[in-house]
């Protein structure tokens, strides 16, 4: 599959990185074509990497990871452009985080709106998943680091949409039962409220390879 990486952060090369090693085509985008971090990743992630402007990753991705800052999500993909985006998978990976107060960080969106719904209004043509964005990138590509079963959520409005991303995340190693499917993209509200508890805990533990578990009661 062709997939679009828009972001040279760590996130963005964590996932890119995964995905070449997988079998994939992945090509990373970014401001401009000539973005060293993007074109140091293409040296080191071998021939089905490759790098170019937010424009041509999108143009060239099959499914787009938004792997940007919370911030600058939406200018990213605007420079994206639309047409490159519509009736494609939109897995989005960012936090509405704001740090211009320091930290931790306070939410730019929340409680009755959420990062991934924005997106998705702005860009009505994209089918939005919000994905992967409760834990670091280095379990989000390789769950077992961790010792014990644990959850990711999905929340998306287009069911074949999110049975892409669910079939990445099994590329990945998550396990089905370990795939929470919270329901519409609303409930991306709840993932993203979780992003306070999780820089807490965090600084708390001084350990970021960790993640939430859901534990419940049998029925009856």
């Amino acid at each position: 599959m062709k997939i679009a990486i828009l972001g040279t952060g760590m996130v963005g090369v964590t996932i890119g990185t995964k995905l070449v090693e997988l079998g994939h085509e992945v090509r990373m985008g970014s401001r401009t074509a000539t973005n060293e971090k993007a074109a140091a990743w293409v040296k080191t992630a071998g021939a089905k990497a490759s790098a170019g402007t937010f424009e041509a990753a999108a143009a060239f991705g099959e499914v787009v990871f938004n792997c940007t800052s919370g911030s600058g999500a939406v200018e990213a993909l605007v420079m994206a452009g639309e047409k490159n985006l519509e009736g494609k998978v939109l897995i989005d990976v960012s936090n509405p985080l704001d740090f211009s107060k320091g930290m931790p960080p306070t939410l730019f969106v929340s409680n009755t709106d959420s990062l991934a719904e924005v997106i998705q209004r702005r860009f009505p043509k994209a089918q939005v998943v919000k994905a992967l964005n409760t834990m670091s990138c280095s379990v989000m590509v390789n769950p077992r680091l961790l010792p014990d079963t644990h959850t990711t959520f999905l929340s998306g409005n287009d069911a074949s949409a999110k049975a892409t991303v669910k079939a990445l995340l099994s590329q990945f190693g998550w396990k089905r039962e370990e795939v929470l499917d919270l329901g519409e993209l609303s409930t991306a509200r709840g993932t993203e409220s979780l992003l306070p508890l999780w820089l807490r805990v965090w600084g708390a533990t001084q350990n970021g390879t960790f993640n939430f578990k859901l534990v419940a009661a049998k029925p009856g």
